[in-house]
């Protein structure tokens, strides 16, 4: 597992709360930043997974 794998799950979990309450609490400009650093987290993993694929697929 790579590290951005890791620090993406984090990002997206930190996201997702701050989205919640954000969106519990009205308060607009918190469930945007929120969903953002979700996504960023979501991109994260995505690219860790992409390494790592490709370093296993040149350790063959």
């Amino acid at each position: 597992m790579h590290k951005d794998q890791i620090t993406g799950a984090a990002r997206e979990v930190a996201g997702s709360i701050k989205e919640g309450v954000g969106k519990a609490t009205g308060n607009d400009k918190l469930a945007i930043e929120g969903a953002t650093e979700r996504t960023v987290g979501k991109v994260d993993k995505g690219l860790g997974a992409m390494k790592d694929s490709a370093r296993r697929a040149l350790n063959r």
